[in-house]
């Protein structure tokens, strides 16, 4: 069969299996189960093993892989809102760099006394593990609920950490002597790569508010070209393109752009994309007949990753920031890991390094065993430690272009069972000048308040602010929330009052945290409300 015979049919099946990958979401969500499984799944089903599709380039995929990681930092960078990680930057910071240096020696080592493996190899286990990933992380956290810091610093190591651990994965899997030059080397790259992304983001925000495109869908798309002129010219320059790509895209996505709202909607579309594509092409890559000889090492790292090395990174990372136990706690078991790893354990394939196979298949493994175990577990375990609220703010998008022009953002909040909003009248709201409730939703129905009207426990709010009263609005109404319509007077402000770690005390003498819950906006066309809860 002629190439451009076999085009419809290969258009064909693509289509078909991004319509299944579509559908799979929603039934992972309505399951509790990240939807990478059942996009690897896929994957596998189309593979040597199950429909006979034979696929083993390792240098494409590699390739391919990396490009769509591109593509998913930059969707994460323009999606993640400035002041929901700046409490945590410190954090996060370290957590995708003094975490990962204690990661991998940790993992190292013991796999080096446990498995045998020499000490260099040994280490690059350790290195290919240290990635956490952020499309695995965030399919299960986004209906959590938790406090602003915990997300931002989970949000912010997703979105850093990948850079130092490719350099460290490279530098381990090349035939050259280690020195102590090194380090220094990686240091270097990472603080241009990141200075890199942060001008040409600047640049790119600059000329893009200046810009007279003829069409709508075009700024969107300039966006993201930036984005991936950051990765090239980081490269070009011996720097971290992954830090470069995702620094520009976190100063474009907070920056005044033009359609910002349909830019953002257009990059997590093809976000999800990227993301589908990458775990269905790493299903088909893998060989099920292997995958039997690779348990018992992938559980042996398993537990050394998640009962050691996770913890005591954590524990390294966050020892000068007074982090209450039990955010510790959660922040180890939330290190999810995903595409990221099995794309990094392709680069000592691709270099020929011995046992490379052997890594690719033990990470497979360890992957799907990691995200059963604690993808499924992490919504129980936010909940024991008492960390998960069903109280938050979020964004929706309605219609892009004239919100932009207004800057203004439509608030939505579901007021949750035992919240001290119920029996508040409207009127006692006083939220700030520029925010204003404008609608109501009550068991299906819809009405305008007036200022005698009460609020309900049910009841979803509709709050039309300002840019600039935003995040006034939001205290208050966290504030009344837990305090009701005196909670000015009881000297809750919907900050964190008196403590410098971003947490209040309960009854219990323990504390819980209150930084300002991740506003994310649900997935939308930009033409219309989007889908809630997604």
């Amino acid at each position: 069969m002629r190439r451009v015979d076999r085009l419809p049919l290969l258009l064909g099946v693509g289509a078909g299996v991004v319509l299944v990958a579509v559908l799979a979401v929603r039934v992972s969500t309505r399951v509790g189960l990240p939807s990478l499984l059942i996009y690897l799944g896929i994957g596998v089903a189309l593979g040597e093993s199950g429909l006979g599709i034979r696929f083993d380039d390792v240098a494409l995929t590699q390739a391919l892989g990396v490009a769509a990681l591109v593509l998913i930092l930059a969707d994460g960078g323009l999606s993640t809102r400035w002041s929901t990680v700046r409490p945590a930057l410190g954090i996060g910071v370290a957590l995708s760099t003094v975490a990962v240096a204690v990661s991998i020696g940790v993992t190292g080592l013991a796999l080096w006394a446990l498995l045998g493996l020499d000490l260099r190899i040994a280490f690059l286990w350790g290195a290919v593990l240290s990635s956490t990933d952020a499309a695995a992380v965030f399919s299960v956290l986004r209906n959590l609920g938790l406090g602003g810091r915990l997300v931002g610093s989970l949000e912010l190591e997703s979105g850093l950490n990948d850079a130092p651990v490719f350099l460290a994965v490279v530098l381990l899997s090349s035939a050259a002597t280690l020195t102590w030059l090194d380090p220094l080397l990686v240091v270097y790259e990472l603080v241009l790569g990141g200075l890199l992304g942060a001008a040409l983001g600047r640049l790119g925000a600059y000329g893009l508010r200046r810009a007279a495109l003829p069409a709508t869908g075009l700024y969107p798309l300039a966006t993201l070209a930036v984005c991936v002129l950051a990765f090239a010219s980081a490269q070009l320059l011996h720097a971290s393109g992954l830090l470069a790509t995702y620094t520009a895209a976190l100063v474009l996505g907070n920056s005044t752009l033009p359609h910002r709202e349909g830019t953002r909607s257009f990059a997590e579309g093809l976000g999800w994309l990227s993301q589908i594509g990458l775990f269905v092409l790493l299903g088909l890559f893998v060989s099920p007949d292997r995958l039997a000889l690779a348990i018992v090492p992938a559980l042996i790292a398993g537990a050394v990753l998640v009962l050691a090395a996770r913890p005591l990174s954590v524990v390294a990372a966050t020892v000068g920031f007074r982090v209450p136990w039990r955010e510790q706690v959660f922040l180890s078991w939330a290190g999810l890991r995903g595409a990221v790893p099995i794309v990094l354990a392709l680069i000592p394939l691709t270099e020929g390094v011995p046992g490379a196979q052997a890594l690719v298949d033990a990470v497979f493994v360890l992957v799907v065993v990691l995200v059963l175990v604690q993808g499924t577990t992490l919504p129980f375990v936010a909940r024991a430690l008492g960390l998960a609220g069903d109280s938050r703010v979020e964004e929706i998008q309605v219609d892009a272009a004239p919100l932009d022009t207004l800057r203004a953002d439509l608030l939505q909040m579901t007021v949750p069972e035992g919240s001290r909003l119920h029996g508040v009248y409207v009127r006692e709201l006083r939220l700030p000048d520029g925010a204003g409730l404008s609608l109501v939703v009550r068991n299906g129905a819809s009405f305008t308040p007036q200022g005698e009207s009460r609020i309900q426990e049910g009841d979803q709010l509709l709050v039309v602010t300002t840019e600039t009263a935003r995040a006034a609005a939001e205290e208050r109404l966290r504030s009344v929330d837990r305090s009701g319509r005196l909670a000015r007077w009881r000297g809750d402000t919907g900050g964190a009052p008196g403590l410098r770690d971003g947490s209040r005390r309960t009854a219990d003498g323990g504390s819980r945290a209150t930084d300002p819950p991740r506003v994310r906006r649900p997935p939308g066309d930009g033409t219309g409300p989007g889908t809630m809860g997604t």
